[in-house]
């Protein structure tokens, strides 16, 4: 086998791995838990934030390749990725919060992008099946998500403190009061202590009951598990008879 057949065959691997990745939805939606896993259990500062921020990124690039974004867009958010890692590593380094608020805010743009292509990968679909049930299960997930890396930013720019009962809140706090609000189930242990705190958390609330009420719940209503299996065999079950 010359070179040129063995690229070829090369090419050909990667291609069909490129198209096994697109909606791959299930992989995003690990990806998102497991970011949210370490969400709770790792700080907002310092090489922990690196770390959260390399994750992150890399869910946002999954989560692009699979909503067939295009190739201009997934190359730009790997670039935009390696940046924001680079920032986070120089502001963990220097202990300079500017370099590590500016990562935070680009990591939380990509994850919102991505988001939002998944949701038109899911909207557009011509087909209910399991793949769009987790991609818009994913899209919920992460809602809860960049609000809490949006909570922890906005606390680190500000002056005062965000909310009201804890002075130096940690990540895995942010991140419950996010899905206690997102859910709307509201223990009020944490509470905003003033604004913008308070309007997001407003916006959190609305975006999640409406996504959760008027898409979730409408793409299961919609959601035939064996309708394709019976089709298969009411389709072989006529030839045969013929």
């Amino acid at each position: 086998m010359d070179s040129t057949t063995s690229g070829w065959f090369a090419r050909e691997r990667w291609v069909r791995r490129a198209q096994r990745a697109r909606d791959a939805f299930g992989l995003v939606l690990v990806l998102v838990l497991a970011t949210y896993v370490l969400a709770s259990l790792l700080g907002n500062d310092g090489w922990a934030a690196v770390v959260l921020i390399a994750v992150t990124t890399a869910t946002s690039i999954v989560a692009l390749v699979s909503s067939h974004a295009r190739a201009a867009v997934v190359w730009s958010a790997i670039g935009l990725s390696a940046l924001s890692i680079v920032l986070g590593a120089i502001g963990a380094a220097s202990s300079e919060r500017t370099w590590l608020n500016v990562a935070s805010m680009i990591q939380v743009t990509l994850l919102a992008i991505a988001m939002l292509a998944v949701l038109r990968r899911v909207v557009t679909s011509t087909e209910i099946g399991s793949r769009t049930i987790l991609g818009a299960v994913s899209v919920y997930t992460v809602l809860g998500i960049l609000f809490s890396f949006t909570y922890s930013t906005v606390d680190r720019i500000q002056s005062g403190q965000f909310f009201s009962e804890v002075a130096h809140p940690t990540g895995s706090e942010f991140l419950f009061f996010s899905y206690t609000t997102l859910t709307t189930t509201g223990y009020g242990n944490l509470v905003p202590a003033g604004q913008p705190g308070r309007m997001l958390a407003g916006l959190e609330m609305m975006l999640g009951q409406l996504f959760l009420v008027t898409l979730v719940a409408g793409l299961v209503s919609l959601w035939r598990p064996g309708e394709r299996l019976l089709k298969r065999r009411t389709g072989e079950a006529g030839r045969i008879s013929r």
